[in-house]
């Protein structure tokens, strides 16, 4: 059983105080992109604005408490395998549940895969997961014709989204996580089915 979810006010205030200026200033940017994604695509904008405030909640931490924290919840430990990278997504969304006292599982899905995606991505996932991607301070190849598909077509963007996320990791000859393929696969089967 979680701790009585914190108002909004205070909860902004309580995450800011786990990161530096600089990555303030990005979820804060993820907070706004997300709320126009789902106005856009008919997500919940609430829903996506509390998602993205606790979206790198515990991207501070040190390693070994990431790692505590994904034992403890004990659910996705698989992870610990992969990049350090992804850890700070499970381990925010175990401790949004326990320590923030956020109950809704379609948020904490949304904290939980904003780095890797999964297969079969519900709509908030979705936005996060772009909205982390394209918000104002990203500035990466191929960021503003990402951002030029995310006007239309949600699917086709994370799409792009995930091969520029891809191409990355193999660049940098690091593992990839297989939810991350999956994820991509995923989309496209479905874009394939509607066309």
């Amino acid at each position: 059983m979680g701790r009585k979810a914190l108002d909004l006010e205070t909860l902004i205030a309580t995450v800011r105080e786990q990161m530096p200026e600089r990555r303030w200033v990005h979820t804060q940017g993820v907070m706004g992109t997300a709320v126009i994604l789902a106005r856009r695509f008919g997500a919940d904008p609430a829903k996506a604005e509390l998602a993205a405030i606790l979206h790198d909640v515990a991207k501070f931490w040190k390693v070994d408490k990431m790692e505590a924290a994904i034992r403890e919840e004990g659910l996705f430990t698989d992870v610990l395998n992969y990049d350090k990278e992804l850890w700070h997504a499970h381990a925010g969304a175990y401790i949004s549940r326990r320590d923030y006292g956020v109950e809704d599982d379609e948020v904490l899905g949304a904290i939980r895969y904003h780095t890797s995606g999964r297969e079969g991505m519900t709509l908030l996932e979705k936005v996060v997961w772009l909205a982390d991607l394209i918000e104002p301070g990203r500035q990466f190849p191929g960021v503003d014709d990402i951002r030029s598909v995310a006007e239309n077509d949600l699917d086709e963007a994370l799409v792009a989204g995930f091969d520029t996320t891809l191409g990355f990791l193999m660049e940098k000859k690091k593992k990839i996580y297989p939810l991350t393929v999956l994820a991509r696969n995923d989309l496209l089967a479905g874009i394939k089915n509607t066309n």
